[in-house]
């Protein structure tokens, strides 16, 4: 556009699908899509501009320069865009503008603060629990405390006698007609149930609301435990129900003529989300419209879902997005939303609907949990064969990528998946499909170079050179891309010049558009590992905002460490056994390591960076602290791996 970065002004637009598209975050998208089309936006404004100050001066809009929003003729005369800007607006839209090359930037590139980091930092309105009304009245919820259960009964007469508490009510019914006895799509399973709602005049008198009901529930389904669980995935990797997602080659015959076959078996957990902004949204329902506001990364698929759960029509639904606190794909699933706008529309009053923290950790979607099991065929000091089952908890849709590396790279390859069908909800948790994976792969990996006994960085490089030519479309990353990071991130590491007790590990890795490689620096002290350092380094194309990429890299890393070392999330009788910071174990501040960024210059496209830098993360750390032990880890989360260290939960959690 040509003005000053400092007299942009950056607000929240409303879902509007008649003049914007792609109104979503998720996947690390939004840069990939949205860096040319907002470009092509700016300079179409800014030749219209240029246009109408030309019409003015009657001179040709090739003569005219423009900068910092002042255009400029050939005899030093200016005009600023807010004197052209009703000329322009009436100009015919031009179809071809030219864009800056890149040398030309003068934003891009730089570093620039968080648009709403005044707001942040004052506490200011911002979040969807900040949103309020007058006349707004507050809901808890009341849900199943377990997955397979549903409401029998309850007994409301203590909450309603309670000061502050002005209704209880049960919705689900319109949810349940409108889902039409669908027995396996997730939205079912979260909203398919009748459930108790406490309409109150502050949060906090609808939490104790919420508490003081005597709700008596039956079992639908069966009650899944974590040991359940543990014992139907390893079935499935026993087993010989599985889809073959990819195969090149013979496996089978690569596995029989090798001189050495390894195999090994790696475990994940379920993962909450744990935003640090519990899910809340705002609904008033009103004979004219149909009032949504609060944090959403699906806008549109979430007004859809409430026009045809109150039968209005989607032009009656006026839908407003906060930021988020915190989103990792938990605000994908519209369930809140859906619950406010039903609530409303039962109580005919605005409200909002707030979860608290117990409320979010044991209701929500989580990242499934999930086995793989990865075998490989080594034959004449060559990888000659590569076989990656998995077993998921329900479907594989966020499960493997069968054409990530090492697809193209072994002859003989293989990516087979199944799964069963659980009760539990599950979804998209941050760089869904790889956040396990990378650490199962690239750990598998330092394992293939030892029993090869090679370089563990140079086999990772030979391998990436023969993928160098290949013409299989179905490759999604670059070898020469992945060999940049890797190589860089080695130089920048002091890889294998650490000092005494310093014990590495490394990682590469392609995910979510980008190339990243890693490299963790562990120390053990008083028995304990302690990861001190991360070298990460990223091919996203063009920088945008270095600053706004650093922190992403940063966050990503020390969210890939504390999940790889503490995450741990199960169920008994079908109930959580987590729901609040005191019983899950996140990283602290003091564990947090140092996390030396650092990004590939190109001029090619860019891509996102929210989730990239996370699945490698694991990898790394697991690789170091093989170095450091001896011992690999097979099993996430790393601190409560038997065959290493048991902390007390105390002391973990003090």
């Amino acid at each position: 556009l040509g003005v000053a970065w400092d007299k942009v002004l950056v607000q929240q637009g409303i879902l509007d699908t008649e003049n914007y598209t792609r109104q979503i975050a998720g996947g690390s998208q939004s840069i990939r899509f949205s860096y040319e089309p907002l470009r092509q936006t700016g300079a179409t404004a800014r030749q219209m501009l240029v246009n109408a100050a030309a019409a003015r001066w009657g001179v040709e809009a090739s003569e005219l320069t423009v900068s910092e929003g002042i255009i400029t003729n050939g005899a030093g005369e200016t005009l600023g865009f807010g004197d052209v800007v009703d000329d322009a607006a009436k100009l015919e839209v031009p179809k071809d503008v030219k864009l800056k090359e890149p040398k030309d930037f003068k934003i891009i590139g730089t570093d620039q603060v968080n648009v709403d980091i005044d707001k942040i930092i004052t506490g200011k309105p911002l979040f969807g629990l900040d949103y309020k009304v007058d006349g707004m009245v507050y809901a808890a919820v009341l849900r199943p405390p377990a997955f397979g259960q549903e409401l029998e009964s309850y007994d409301a007469s203590e909450a309603k006698a309670l000061p502050g508490v002005i209704d209880v009510i049960t919705i689900g019914k319109k949810m349940n007609a409108l889902l039409g006895g669908e027995e396996t799509n997730w939205t079912v399973q979260m909203n398919a149930t009748e459930k108790v709602v406490v309409i109150a005049k502050t949060t906090w008198d609808a939490f104790k609301g919420k508490k003081a009901i005597k709700a008596q529930w039956k079992e639908t389904s069966a009650l899944e435990s974590t040991e359940f669980q543990d014992k139907k995935l390893n079935a499935l990797l026993d087993g010989t129900e599985f889809t073959t997602l990819r195969e090149d080659g013979d496996v089978e015959k690569a596995f029989t003529q090798a001189d050495k076959v390894l195999e090994q078996t790696y475990e994940s957990p379920f993962l909450p989300h744990n935003c640090m902004e519990p899910m809340n949204f705002f609904a008033n329902v009103t004979e004219e419209k149909v009032h949504l506001v609060g944090p959403i990364q699906t806008p549109e698929d979430a007004a859809n879902t409430v026009a045809e759960l109150l039968g209005r029509d989607i032009k009656d639904i006026h839908l407003e997005m906060t930021r988020m606190g915190g989103g990792f794909g938990r605000r994908l699933y519209g369930d809140f939303v859906y619950e406010a706008a039903e609530i409303s529309d039962a109580i005919k009053k605005p409200v909002k609907m707030v979860s608290s923290r117990e409320d979010d950790m044991s209701t929500g979607v989580y990242r499934p949990a999930i086995k793989y099991r990865i075998k490989a065929a080594i034959k004449d000091g060559e990888l000659t064969g590569y076989q990656l089952k998995e077993a998921a908890i329900n479907g594989n849709m966020y499960g493997l990528i069968p054409n990530f590396f090492p697809a193209g790279a072994v002859e003989n390859y293989k990516v087979d998946v199944a799964n069963y069908a659980s009760n539990v909800t599950t979804g998209a948790w941050r760089a869904p499909y790889t956040n396990f994976l990378a650490y199962a792969e690239q750990s598998f990996f330092d394992e293939i170079a030892e029993a090869m006994e090679v370089d563990k960085v140079q086999l990772r490089l030979d391998l990436l050179e023969k993928v160098k030519g290949n013409t299989d479309e179905r490759i999604e990353y670059d070898p020469e891309r992945l060999q940049a990071v890797l190589k860089m991130a080695v130089d920048k590491s002091g890889w294998g010049k650490a000092p005494e007790g310093t014990y590495q590990g490394v990682v590469a890795y392609y995910c979510h558009n980008s190339h990243v490689a890693e490299v963790a620096d562990v120390q053990i002290e008083n028995g304990m590992p302690v990861v001190k350092k991360v070298t990460c380094v990223v091919d996203c194309g063009i920088v945008i905002n270095p600053l706004g990429a650093r922190n992403q890299i940063v966050g990503g890393v020390i969210d890939g460490v504390g999940h790889a070392m503490y995450g741990q999330f199960g169920f008994k009788n079908g109930e959580p056994t987590s729901n609040n910071y005191d019983t899950y174990r996140l990283i602290r501040m003091k564990e947090a390591p140092i996390v030396d960024a650092y990004m590939i210059q190109n001029e090619l496209a860019p891509t996102g960076l929210g989730e990239p830098a996370l699945p490698p993360a694991g990898g790394a750390v697991s690789n170091a602290l093989k170095a450091a032990t001896g011992k690999r880890i097979y099993k996430q989360p790393f601190m409560e791996d038997p065959d290493f260290w048991k902390v007390p939960n105390e002391k973990i959690l003090g």
